[in-house]
C-alpha cells in the first residue's frame, strides 16, 4: 500500500511541476512570482511533512516498504544520471537545436544555479546532520543528487521547454527517477529528496529571474553565491 502510494507521490510531484513551469511566461507581478515559488515550495512543504512519522505518508513507513520489497537493491546510475538533462542542453545545441540562452549566458546561468544550490543544500547537510537510512553518515538532508538532478531539470526546461513540453517532461521525468532511485539505494529519506527536488528547481528559478543578460535586461531580484572563510552564502539585492 505505501509503495503505492510513494509512487503516486512521485506522480502527483511531477505533474505539479510540470503545469506550474511550463506556463505562459507572459504574466507579471504576483503570477511571475507564483510561478518561481509555487512549485518549489510545495515540494519542501511535502518533504518536511513526510518527517513526522505518524504522517499518513511518512519517510519511516516508505523505507520500511523499500526494505521489505527491495532490501538488496542498489546501483550508481544515479552518480551519473543527476547531471543528464544538463548535458542534454548543451548537445542539443551542438546539433544545432538552438535554446533560449547564447553560449555564454548559458553556462553563467548554469554556474549561477549550482552554486546557489550548493550554497543551500551543504550548510543544511551539516546543520540538520540527519542520518542516512543505510546509517553510513549524518549528511542525509536534503538529498544532494536530487537537488543536482532539478537544478539540470528546470535550467533544461528555461532552455527549451518554450519550443516543446517533451523536454520538460523528459528532464523533470529523469530528475524524478533520481530521486526515486536515492530512496530504492537506501540513501535517502523521502523527505530528503523532496525538499532536495524543490531546492533545486528554487535556485534556477530565481537565477533565471535575476539574471542580467547581456543585452542589458535588468532585473528586480539580484542574487550572488559568495564564499567566506565560514563557509557558503549568499548576497541578496532587491530594486523596488
Amino acid at each position: 500500500m505505501i509503495k503505492k502510494l510513494f509512487i503516486l507521490v512521485l506522480m502527483l510531484a511531477t505533474g505539479l511541476i510540470l503545469r506550474a513551469q511550463t506556463e505562459p511566461s507572459t504574466h507579471k507581478g504576483q503570477k511571475k512570482w507564483s510561478r518561481i515559488l509555487v512549485v518549489p515550495t510545495t515540494l519542501i512543504a511535502g518533504g518536511l511533512y513526510t518527517i513526522n512519522e505518524k504522517r499518513f505518508i511518512n519517510r519511516f513507513s516508505v523505507r520500511a516498504e523499500r526494505n521489505e520489497e527491495m532490501p538488496l537493491f542498489n546501483t550508481h546510475i544515479d552518480d551519473y544520471l543527476q547531471y543528464a538533462p544538463a548535458i542534454a542542453v548543451y548537445a542539443l545545441n551542438a546539433f544545432g537545436n538552438k535554446g533560449k540562452s547564447d553560449w555564454k549566458n548559458r553556462t553563467l546561468l548554469l554556474i549561477k544555479s549550482e552554486l546557489l544550490m550548493t550554497a543551500v543544500v551543504f550548510p543544511l547537510k551539516k546543520l540538520s546532520r540527519q542520518i542516512r537510512p543505510d546509517s553510513s553518515n549524518y549528511r542525509s538532508f536534503p538529498s544532494g543528487h536530487t537537488a543536482q538532478a532539478f537544478v539540470a531539470a528546470t535550467f533544461l526546461h528555461k532552455e527549451f521547454g518554450h519550443k516543446s513540453i517533451w523536454y520538460s517532461v523528459g528532464g523533470y521525468t529523469v530528475a524524478t527517477a533520481i530521486g526515486t532511485l536515492r530512496v530504492l539505494n537506501n540513501k535517502h529519506w523521502l523527505s530528503d529528496v523532496l525538499v532536495g527536488a524543490g531546492i533545486g528547481i528554487l535556485s534556477t528559478n530565481l537565477v533565471y529571474h535575476s539574471h542580467r543578460y547581456r543585452w542589458g535586461k535588468k532585473p528586480a531580484l539580484t542574487i550572488v553565491p559568495t564564499y567566506a572563510r565560514g563557509g557558503p552564502g549568499l548576497y541578496l539585492s532587491y530594486k523596488f
